[in-house]
């Protein structure tokens, strides 16, 4: 094995973890802001190291930048997504203000 793919494969192997850990908090969590904030990190952070460990260990320029502008894509969609989901609870859910001042 070179250097070059065991710097991959610790990329790879560390956004899985972020994955893994992300969905332990989808699941755990009770309240929607909760499960949303886990499920940003494991869609931002685990996925930008898992394309860096595939960027690493490929050799071609065009490849590269298919990588990237994915993600830039997911950089770009996830805050909005994120942002409605939670516009939604707060309009729908009439004990979220309750449970964000914490009790």
């Amino acid at each position: 094995m070179s250097i070059r793919e065991i710097i991959a494969a610790v990329c790879i192997i560390i956004g899985l973890l972020v994955f893994l850990c992300a969905t332990f908090g989808v699941f755990r969590f009770k309240y929607v802001m909760n499960k949303m904030h886990a499920a940003a990190l494991g869609d931002t952070m685990g996925l930008f190291f898992v394309v860096v460990g595939l960027m690493i260990m490929s050799d071609s320029v065009f490849v590269i930048a298919k990588y990237v502008l994915i993600i830039l894509f997911f950089w770009l969609t996830s805050p909005i997504a994120t942002h409605m989901i939670a516009k939604v609870e707060l309009l729908t859910n009439k004990d979220a203000e309750e449970r964000m001042k914490g009790k």
